[in-house]
């Protein structure tokens, strides 16, 4: 499914189901650090149900399944929640197609909303009623975000200018350090009850490196098969030059939590 946001990529056009398979195979990739952030802030444990809106291929659900929430995932893509099913089987986690502004279930439904990797592709004006609604009294909505550092790390920062070099409008490029940015209108039902950013080092092999990179929008979600083959060559040689068989690249994470009020 196409998704075309004048306000990423210059308006060009992605669709994540292109990418699912490396999606599912390669962006599997957050350090136990970064989901016991969250456990730290009891949320999404035993006892919770949560919704994991923007779900990609489950990442979230299946990796925290093991704290005792019951997990919900929605996404807009088909393919990429038949890559969650497969993912999640002997799960007890249900996977629904939807766009995250058609959501419909019933209100007072969930103790924590979570959004990973992808709040910026709401229509917030049309979500942010909804989330208040489906959530309990002292919801609340958890939105996280990984991304590689490419000011800081020499790898990150030459696979990037690669991508830019066959995605020149990509907009996911020159990634700093900084808080999630939470668009106003939250504030009418929502305060800011905890965030944090930290840089954290993710491991990977040339190989797994070079699928993370394929597998984000600028390369494996926009651009012709053609296209991808010959970035992915060019990008295999360059590491073979640059980069040790493994290796950790820079990244920071950061969260933001939302309190219904």
């Amino acid at each position: 499914m196409n998704i075309i946001n004048k306000n990423i990529d210059g308006g060009k056009a992605f669709d994540w189901g292109k990418a699912s398979k490396d999606y599912a195979k390669f962006r599997d990739i957050y350090p136990p650090e970064f989901y016991n952030k969250i456990v730290e802030r009891k949320l999404c444990v035993d006892g919770q149900t949560v919704l994991d809106i923007g779900t990609g291929t489950g990442v979230l659900p299946r990796n925290m399944y093991q704290y005792g929430a019951k997990w919900i995932g929605t996404d807009i893509s088909e393919k990429q929640i038949e890559q969650a099913i497969l993912l999640s089987k002997g799960m007890n986690i249900d996977y629904y197609t939807m766009p995250a502004e058609d959501l419909q279930f019933p209100d007072n439904s969930f103790d924590v909303i979570t959004a990973c990797q992808c709040f910026w592709y709401f229509e917030h004006e049309r979500i942010m009623p909804k989330i208040y609604r489906m959530l309990k009294s002292d919801g609340r909505i958890l939105v996280l975000y990984m991304a590689w550092l490419p000011f800081e790390d020499r790898i990150a920062n030459a696979s990037e200018t690669l991508v830019l070099k066959y995605s020149p409008d990509w907009s996911g490029a020159g990634e700093t350090i900084h808080p999630i940015f939470i668009p106003e209108c939250y504030n009418e039902r929502f305060e800011l009850a905890y965030h944090e950013e930290y840089p954290i080092n993710v491991h990977f092999t040339r190989e797994s490196w070079n699928g993370r990179m394929k597998a984000c929008r600028g390369i494996g979600a926009s651009l012709s098969g053609d296209e991808i083959n010959a970035w992915e060559q060019e990008h295999m040689k360059l590491l073979s030059e640059i980069a040790p068989d493994e290796f950790d690249i820079l990244h920071y994470a950061a969260i933001a939590e939302l309190k219904k009020i």
